[in-house]
């Protein structure tokens, strides 16, 4: 677990690098994701840190919260609105210091952990290395919207590897949520990291294929673009189906972006 805790709290720290001098208005930014603000992104953070951290050292208190945020929920809009909600009662300063701390118990929790070892979650259970890489995802994710937000530029890093394993071992459910039979055509995916290195997903001799950069693909697996709106090439109808519904997280199924709708990449 010590280097993709490593790559956790890297990616953390990118984060944190490019909130930590916003004053408080800065804070009240609205984003492209929802209409969430920057403030609402990283209390969302915080709350999943900390019970991601009670999924890893307690199950009963994890279960206990689970029942506590879910208490006359109907949607899951209510319930990110009720989670958004804590962090967005804090002052800013104080609301910067619960995510951190709640990061760093988190590290140091997966940091005690075998890799195959089981948490329970919002739905199966997972393995702690699942987890972490989990908690990669949705941090960089939700950096995203930071960057599209400020209009700042981040350079992508090989922790991409991460969200991308998610992209591809998520291929079914981005099927099996939204009621359609999982293709059993399967896709060649072919990805240039940050670095230069191919990554590759599936056998060479199929029909339907994606390869671009990996950014690219992370982007669209965490519905922060519309697949026309990146460099990614796609072959085949199952892979362009896939790319037009794929969801790297779990929850109902949920649509993302339509097509110019978030930056262009060039």
């Amino acid at each position: 677990m010590k280097s993709i805790c490593k790559d956790l709290a890297d990616e953390y720290t990118a984060l944190d690098d490019m909130v930590k001098d916003l004053d408080a208005d800065g804070w009240q930014t609205v984003t492209p994701f929802y209409n969430w603000t920057i403030k609402d992104e990283i209390s969302h953070l915080a709350y999943f840190e900390k019970t991601a951290c009670l999924s890893a050292t307690d199950s009963e208190a994890f279960a206990e919260e689970v029942e506590k945020i879910l208490q006359g929920i109907t949607s899951f809009d209510d319930v990110f609105r009720n989670v958004n909600a804590i962090g967005g009662a804090m002052s800013d300063a104080d609301l910067l210091a619960w995510w951190r701390k709640e990061r760093a118990q988190l590290v140091a929790a997966f940091e005690s952990l075998k890799p195959d070892a089981r948490v329970p979650w919002y739905g199966p259970t997972m393995s702690a290395r699942s987890s972490a890489t989990a908690r990669i995802m949705e941090t960089w994710a939700h950096a995203q919207d930071v960057v599209d937000t400020l209009g700042i530029e981040r350079e992508p890093t090989d922790r991409l590897r991460h969200v991308a394993h998610i992209g591809v071992t998520t291929f079914g459910w981005s099927h099996v949520s939204r009621g359609l039979e999982v293709p059993d055509v399967a896709v060649r995916l072919e990805l240039i990291g940050p670095s230069g290195d191919l990554w590759t997903w599936g056998s060479e001799d199929v029909s339907d294929s994606i390869k671009g950069q990996a950014e690219d693909f992370c982007l669209v697996m965490v519905q922060r673009r519309h697949v026309d709106d990146t460099r990614l090439e796609v072959k085949g109808g199952v892979a362009r189906n896939w790319m037009l519904i794929a969801q790297a997280f779990a929850g109902p199924p949920v649509d993302g972006p339509k097509r110019g709708e978030r930056i262009t990449i060039k």
